[in-house]
């Protein structure tokens, strides 16, 4: 992306715990309610063409419990008779029936190719809804939570075309006209792609304006943009003004253009698939980079010229133009950095880092030429020291000989899935990407609104641990917040080879984990102890402990939701709904 700003995430080390020493198994009970629902959730299942891995990822993992950030004790889900029904909590645990709020104008069962249905709640009176068909509803629903004030009206409402979940929405006011925008999910059939699945992901990106002609006020769309992408994206969002979207996703999304602009594209395109081979390879270890440039036959020693300072690199052969400069991502020790000519003909220079440990994501900042190779002597390292950490594979004899796991059994499931994942933010006017981040081995692990007048947070897989990141669109120097940390719930989460859905609390007092089937596994923060333990091993006091639960739900149903506030978490199968007390109100 020409002329993006190409970024870091950077982690507050005040929230980061080095001393960490892992999750003791709680077997304190855990106060669960249930609720019988008056009819089954509208579970859709996947069709025969639904084959690809974006399809299991956007509607086989689809989350049927929307959960009200604007009012939190407020859970909804759609029934299999069109019906919105809302569950709240009065006095601390007790649930009232399933209320139905507003029933869809559609007959969905006379529909082949719907999709789930789905909820977004733009603010605290409006809500965008989609009835799994292709047709989108824009609600005015008053101060929703309480009988007597909420009452759902349709504002506008109109088929939009193949059918669409959608992932987020947001109301603003903008030169006094109010707006409500909002992010559709399609998965497409792709006639262009014969080598790939045949589908990709269409993101497109609506908004609806109030207009008033002659005094009659009404809603139309007033603006409509859509991206293409060739894997799910694992965020989107909408910035609280409309003005940009952020995207965070394994392949590149960008805005679809008209044809002209389509034509030139694929010239360049062109031109850009002619180039073969990386210009340069590069790797790295916690001190140093080893950078390795093939080079011409007939180039000897003389005609090279490698210009190291702290901050920059400059190679040139003979003289023609630079063949590598740029601003390094990091700063080097210039003075210790060298360079020779090795075997088969390449050049090969080693750069000292200037501060050891941090992994570079990139080598010089924006450069696309080189590939990076990782170390697999690293990894295997990094996964050996990483065993003690997991309550389940914990070695409660470490100076046995043989551990409980070895490294090939952890690599299996901590690989990731791909190789590496962007985050891009998207200017709502030039349509170009304005900010990106490489995020190399941070995987994505799930999202959580902490705030409903900000954007939704993410969090991240950062070495062992989970960092979880608040986007500031307003702050274009620092984009994204280090706002918590989960510890280690990185590294516990990719054994948890059967998980389905991930959460915490807005407060993150805890995160939380659920499978397929009846397992609930929560992860509190570490608190204060009573009294203070002594670690006989290392000679030092133990003054706080985090603690793993485990719940067990008495359904054979498989889980279709998973919703979590700060005392609560709120649990959804096909009839019934479970309430789990996390913490007591504060």
């Amino acid at each position: 992306a020409a002329g993006a700003a190409h970024c870091s995430l950077r982690a507050k080390r005040l929230l980061l715990d080095a001393r960490f020493e892992g999750y003791k198994l709680s077997l304190e009970p855990l106060a669960c309610y249930q609720l019988a629902l008056d009819s089954a959730v509208a579970e859709v299942a996947l069709r025969d063409d639904q084959y690809t891995l974006d399809h299991m990822r956007a509607f086989g993992m689809f989350n049927y419990l929307h959960l009200d950030f604007w009012y939190h004790d407020n859970v909804y889900y759609i029934d299999q008779y069109g019906r919105v029904m809302n569950v709240s909590v009065t006095l601390d645990t007790a649930l009232q029936k399933p209320r139905e709020v507003f029933r869809l104008p559609t007959d969905l069962t006379a529909y082949d190719n719907r999709l789930c249905a789905s909820i977004y709640f733009s603010s605290s009176t409006w809500v965008t809804l989609s009835d799994g068909t292709g047709r989108l509803y824009l609600i005015k629903s008053g101060k929703r939570g309480d009988s007597a004030s909420e009452k759902w009206e349709i504002v506008y409402n109109e088929e939009l075309g193949n059918p669409f979940t959608i992932i987020h929405s947001v109301s603003f006011v903008k030169s006094e006209k109010h707006s409500v925008a909002v992010l559709l999910l399609r998965v497409e059939k792709d006639e262009l792609d014969t080598k790939g699945s045949g589908y990709h992901i269409a993101l497109e990106w609506i908004t609806i304006t109030e207009t008033s002609k002659e005094g009659n006020h009404r809603y139309e769309i007033f603006k409509k943009r859509v991206l293409q992408g060739k894997s799910l994206p694992h965020y989107a969002a909408i910035e609280p003004s409309g003005g940009g979207l952020m995207i965070l996703s394994y392949k590149p999304f960008k805005f679809m253009q008209d044809e002209e602009e389509k034509i030139e594209e694929n010239a360049d395109e062109k031109v850009t698939n002619e180039k073969k081979d990386p210009l340069y390879y590069w790797q790295q270890t916690e001190d140093d980079l080893t950078i390795t440039v093939p080079i011409p036959q007939d180039i000897i020693k003389d005609d090279i010229k490698v210009h190291f300072s702290p901050d920059n690199i400059c190679i040139t052969l003979k003289d023609q133009p630079p063949l590598m400069e740029g601003k390094l991502f990091s700063s080097v020790d210039h003075e210790s950095c060298t360079w020779i000519i090795g075997e088969n003909k390449s050049l090969e220079i080693s750069l000292i880092k200037k501060s050891e440990g941090p992994q570079w994501p990139e080598l010089i900042v924006g450069d696309t030429r080189g590939e990076l190779i990782a170390d697999p002597a690293q990894r295997s390292a990094v996964a050996e020291g990483l065993m003690h950490l997991a309550s389940e594979v914990m070695n409660s004899n470490p100076d046995k000989e043989k551990p409980p796991c070895n490294a090939q059994e952890l690599e299996e499931c901590d690989a990731f899935l791909e190789d590496s994942a962007s985050l891009c933010r998207f200017d709502g006017d030039t349509l170009k990407i304005t900010h990106i981040i490489n995020l190399g081995s941070n995987q994505y692990l799930f999202s959580v609104v902490v705030d409903p007048k900000e954007m939704p947070c993410f969090c991240l897989r950062h070495d062992v641990d989970a960092l979880l990141w608040q986007p500031r669109s307003d702050q274009p120097e620092n984009m994204w917040e280090h706002i918590a940390t989960f510890n280690a719930l990185g590294y516990v989460q990719a054994s948890k080879q059967d998980k389905k859905f991930m959460a915490c609390a807005p407060n993150h007092s805890y995160a939380a984990l659920c499978e397929c089937l009846r397992r609930v596994f929560i992860y509190r923060q570490p608190a204060p102890l009573p009294t203070v333990l002594y670690n006989r091993k290392e000679g030092r006091q133990v003054g706080q402990v985090a603690k793993q639960l485990v719940a067990t739900l008495e359904a054979s149903d498989p889980i279709l939701g998973f919703q979590a506030t700060n005392e609560r978490l709120f649990v959804l199968t096909t009839k019934t709904l479970f309430l789990i007390k996390v913490n007591t109100d504060n």
